[in-house]
């Protein structure tokens, strides 16, 4: 959305659109962004460490950043399975309900944490953060480099576990940012840009995921690997200087709709949260149910790289 405004020209509009971006909080932050502000009473800090990165209520207790609470991605009810389908959205009164009893209000700046180990955990803070976003809460921002970052910047930390304050927290679901199996199969008439966000041997159909039905793609999709967007010098970072040189290696329609999807919705987070919050793409969407759910009705195609990337299988004939 932002690019559009910013191409208008505009005189107004771009002074409102001036002031709004000063007052709004950036996508991603480092810890001199948090240390400056953790003590303030509108910023909730949730600390998503896993057992994706060996987190975990113990990790959480032996440090944390002041003011934290643990919001453990896969101790809390984050996602949920639909259908046999892992990793969709929860109901939206599930998620007021978690989200309320980690403290977190709807005046909040919300600051997710990952581990800052690697590009999966810091999937799960994209998760969440679209999670946010697709509530209807703009205010939410990742810290990059995650607990690791902060540590290594010399921040101080905090031990113990933490219980936090029961509050309410009211969601506007914002439809529009989920798209359906449906929609998917119906790519083309829809003018969607089918994004596959998982590295290429899955994309090749060389690996599969467990949940899985078949190996392999959704015919048409192009693939922006989730993991190029990092870099690694002891800490893990989104590198957000790379995000406009890799999107631009590979072919975009700019007449269709971006619609990021992986495995269970998980690292097309990454990938969503690189086009639409750090490129400025406008209206970029995320199929959650991803290759998990079109792969649990057999009669959808996929494609794998068998003598080249394009032959087209039906599941379990080819």
């Amino acid at each position: 959305m932002h690019k559009q405004l910013s191409s208008l020209g505009v005189g107004l509009l771009t002074l409102l659109g001036s002031a709004s971006a000063l007052a709004a909080t950036p996508p991603l932050v480092g810890p001199d962004w948090l240390s400056d502000r953790v003590e303030n009473s509108d910023i909730a800090v949730l600390d998503v460490r896993s057992a994706i990165d060996d987190g975990d209520k113990i990790a959480f207790a032996d440090g944390h950043i002041p003011g934290a609470v643990d919001a453990g991605y896969t101790s809390h009810p984050w996602r949920a399975t639909q259908d046999d389908v892992v990793g969709k959205l929860p109901p939206v009164d599930e998620l007021e309900t978690l989200i309320g009893s980690l403290g977190v209000e709807n005046g909040d700046t919300v600051v997710v944490v990952p581990a800052g180990t690697g590009p999966t955990d810091f999937g799960s803070a994209a998760r969440i953060y679209w999670t946010f976003k697709t509530l209807g809460h703009d205010d939410v921002t990742i810290l990059n480099g995650g607990y690791q970052g902060w540590v290594a910047s010399g921040e101080s930390v905090a031990t113990g576990l933490v219980s936090p304050e029961q509050t309410s927290f009211s969601a506007d679901l914002r439809q529009s940012m989920l798209v359906s199996t449906d929609a998917i199969e119906n790519a083309d008439t829809r003018g969607l840009q089918l994004v596959d966000a998982r590295p290429s041997d899955y994309f090749k159909g060389e690996t599969k995921h467990p949940e899985a039905a078949a190996a392999g793609t959704i015919p048409d999709a192009v693939n922006l690997e989730h993991q190029r967007f990092f870099s690694n010098d002891d800490v893990w970072r989104f590198d957000e200087s790379s995000v406009s040189s890799i999107v631009d290696g590979i072919t975009l329609d700019a007449d269709r709709r971006p619609v990021s999807f992986c495995n269970t919705g998980h690292w097309a987070s990454t990938t969503w949260f690189a086009l639409s919050e750090i490129e400025g793409v406008d209206n970029v969407g995320l199929y959650d149910g991803s290759m998990v759910e079109w792969t649990a009705n057999e009669s959808r195609p996929v494609a794998v790289a068998k003598r080249g990337l394009a032959r087209i299988l039906e599941f379990f004939g080819g």
